[in-house]
C-alpha cells in the first residue's frame, strides 16, 4: 500500500478549499455518548465503589478485588522496571521539574494610592485528580507531566487514576513514574467512571477539585460534564485529537521531517499531521522517507489511518507558511526552516514550538522539560499548555487606611450612583461619618 500525503498547492485553492485543507478530523462521537456518560456518572455518584467495580467488569472485563494500588503491587512494579527505564523516568522528572519550578511567581504588593494596598497571593488547589490513559499504549510520561507540577504547587491531595491491564494491575511504568513524582494514591480505574469517581468521590477514592489529563471521547465528555456541575470538578483544558504542523523550506534532512510526522501519526487514527513546505522536491523526498520508514513501524495500521486525514500544503514563501501556522493553531508546531529562531516572534498561536533540525517533537513529549499536555483542535488560539499555574489559584487582597478610604470615597460614591447601588455607597459613607479622627 502506498501512503501518500494529500498534496495541495495553497495558492491554487479558493477560500472554501483553504478551509477544508486546514479542517481537523471530525470528532468521532457516538450519538448517545453524552447520555451514556451521564448514566455512568450517575451510577458512580449513587453507588460509589460498587459501581466502579461493576463498570470495570463491564468495560475492562476485569474483576478487581481492590481499586487502590497496594504496597505489594508497587513493589512488583518496581521489580518489573529495569535500571535503564527507571533512569529515563528520573531524567524526565528532573527536567520537567526544573522547567516548572521556574514558573513560580512571587507575591505582588502595590500601593495603588496613598493608604490603598492591593496584593496578589498564590495558593495551591486543595485536591487534584490526575488521569493517566492506558488505551492503545500506557503513558508514564503523562504521569510525569501531571504529577510534577502538582507536587511543585504543593497541592495537599494528589491522586492518580489509570485503567487496569488485563492482569488486573496498573501499568508498572505508570506506577513507578507516579511514585517517583510523590504520588501516594494510585487507583486502577479508567474511562468516564474514573473522572466521575474523582469529581464526586467514593469511599475509596477522594473527591478532588480539579481533574487533569488526556483521554478518549468518553473521558473528554465526562470531564466536560463534571466541570459544568457545581458539585463536580473543574477541568484542565478542552481536548481533541493530537496534531502536529511542520513548517519546512527544504534546508534539513527529509527523514527528520518524515519521522516528525510519523511520530505524531502513531498517536491514534484520528491524529493529524500537516506539512507546510516551500519546496515541492523536498515534499516529495519527505513522502519517500515516510514510505521507507513505515513498514518497520509496529503501529503502521494506525499511522496509515492518520495519514489519510493529513496533508502537505505547498506554499510560495515562508511568510505564507507562518500565516498558515497561526491560522491552524497547532498543538505541536515544528519549524524546520533555516535560522528557525528568527521566526519565533511571528508565531502567535501554537501549543508548543520546536525550533530547528535537532528538536524533534519526541523530546517535548518526554523529557525536554516543557509540558506535553497541550491545547488541541485549534484551542491554542486561546489556551496555553499545562503549567504550574493550572494547579494554583491567585487570591487578591486589599487593605485601606482611613485616609486611603477618604481618598477613594468620591470615586466609589460616584460609580455606585451611576449603577444605582446605594448600599455600596452607604458602606463607604458610614465609615466616614462616624466622627472618628483620620
Amino acid at each position: 500500500m502506498t501512503t501518500r500525503l494529500k498534496r495541495l498547492t495553497w495558492s491554487a485553492l479558493d477560500a472554501a478549499g483553504r478551509r477544508e485543507a486546514l479542517a481537523r478530523p471530525a470528532l468521532t462521537r457516538h450519538p448517545e455518548l453524552d447520555a451514556r456518560v451521564a448514566d455512568i456518572i450517575g451510577q458512580v455518584r449513587d453507588n460509589g465503589d460498587t459501581a466502579l467495580r461493576d463498570l470495570t467488569r463491564r468495560f475492562d472485563r476485569i474483576e478487581l478485588d481492590a481499586l487502590r494500588v497496594d504496597d505489594d503491587e508497587i513493589r512488583l512494579a518496581e521489580r518489573q522496571i529495569d535500571t535503564a527505564a527507571r533512569n529515563a523516568i528520573v531524567t524526565a522528572i528532573d527536567h520537567v521539574e526544573a522547567f516548572h519550578a521556574a514558573q513560580r511567581i512571587d507575591p505582588i504588593r502595590v500601593e495603588t494610592a496613598p493608604g490603598v494596598v492591593c496584593e496578589r497571593l498564590t495558593r495551591p488547589i486543595d485536591a487534584v485528580g490526575l488521569y493517566v490513559p492506558a488505551g492503545s499504549a500506557p503513558l508514564p510520561s503523562t504521569a510525569i507531566m501531571l504529577a510534577v507540577p502538582a507536587r511543585l504547587a504543593r497541592c495537599p491531595v494528589r491522586i492518580v487514576c489509570t485503567p487496569p491491564r488485563a492482569d488486573g494491575c496498573a501499568d508498572p511504568a505508570v506506577v513507578v513514574a507516579a511514585r517517583l513524582c510523590g504520588i501516594a494514591d494510585i487507583f486502577k480505574v479508567g474511562g468516564a467512571q474514573a473522572i466521575a469517581a474523582m469529581a464526586y468521590g467514593t469511599r475509596t477514592i477522594p473527591k478532588v477539585n480539579k481533574v487533569f489529563g488526556p483521554g478518549n471521547a468518553w473521558v473528554t465528555a465526562a470531564k466536560t460534564a463534571v466541570a459544568f456541575d457545581p458539585a463536580g470538578a473543574a477541568l484542565d483544558m478542552p481536548a481533541g485529537p493530537s496534531e502536529v504542523m511542520v513548517l519546512a523550506d527544504g534546508s534539513t534532512n527529509p527523514q527528520f521531517v518524515a519521522l516528525d510526522l510519523l511520530s505524531q501519526a502513531e498517536h491514534g487514527p484520528d491524529s493529524q499531521a500537516i506539512l507546510v513546505c516551500t519546496d515541492a522536491a523536498f515534499a516529495a523526498a519527505v513522502e519517500q522517507a515516510i514510505e521507507t520508514a513505515l513498514p518497520a513501524l509496529p503501529r503502521r495500521e494506525i499511522i496509515e489511518q492518520s495519514l489519510e486525514r493529513s496533508a502537505c500544503l505547498l506554499v510560495d514563501d515562508i511568510a505564507t507558511a507562518i500565516d498558515l501556522a497561526n491560522a491552524y493553531a497547532a498543538e505541536h508546531l515544528i519549524i524546520q526552516i533555516s535560522n528557525a529562531r528568527q521566526y519565533i516572534d511571528s508565531i502567535k498561536n501554537a501549543g508548543s514550538i520546536f525550533l530547528g533540525p535537532w528538536t524533534p517533537e519526541s523530546v517535548g513529549d518526554y523529557c525536554s522539560g516543557t509540558n506535553h499536555v497541550l491545547p488541541t483542535y485549534g484551542f491554542a488560539r486561546n489556551y496555553s499548555g499545562l503549567s504550574l499555574r493550572d494547579f494554583e489559584k491567585q487570591l487578591t487582597v486589599q487593605e485601606l487606611t482611613r485616609p486611603g478610604l477618604e481618598g477613594l470615597a468620591p470615586t466609589v460614591l460616584t460609580l455606585a450612583g451611576l449603577e444605582g447601588l446605594d448600599a455600596h455607597a452607604q458602606a463607604v459613607a458610614v465609615r466616614l461619618d462616624d466622627g472618628e479622627p483620620s
